[in-house]
């Protein structure tokens, strides 16, 4: 039933073909909000944009708040979409949300959160979805 429910929901998605760099990505975040949706999360915000980074996702699991990092590569010939995660990128994202829980009355020190990534290969069909990806340090 959950799996039929996943196709019809990728299928879904998968019918409006990005058409440049920009759509891609987009069409990428909605099939990871998609899949984090299944497995219990939900959104609080989609594509929270600052200065210092971008968060592609930030969600909700039980008390925890989630900032999602998404990836996608076409295969893993030239390796695993989470790699493409620097440690440039990382500080990025650490930044853009201690802004999100500044902006939103909430402290680093008092609220349960972690950085997860969602790598996606072979257009979708591979999905791998990265819990504390991203520590803080």
């Amino acid at each position: 039933m959950i799996r039929q429910l996943w196709n019809k929901t990728r299928a879904s998605i998968e019918q409006d073909a990005p058409k440049n760099k920009r759509q891609l990505g987009q069409h990428y975040e909605d099939l990871a909000q998609a899949y984090l949706g299944r497995h219990g999360l939900s959104t609080l915000t989609k594509n929270y944009t600052v200065k210092c980074g971008e968060l592609d996702l930030i969600m909700q699991d039980a008390t925890c708040l989630v900032f999602v990092e998404v990836k996608y590569r076409k295969n893993r010939q030239y390796g695993h979409a989470q790699e493409m995660v620097t440690a440039s990128k990382a500080k990025k994202l650490q930044k853009a949300a201690m802004v999100w829980l500044m902006k939103n009355g909430l402290s680093p020190y008092d609220t349960e959160f972690r950085f997860d990534v969602v790598a996606i290969h072979n257009s979708g069909e591979d999905i791998d979805w990265i819990k504390n990806a991203i520590t803080q340090g």
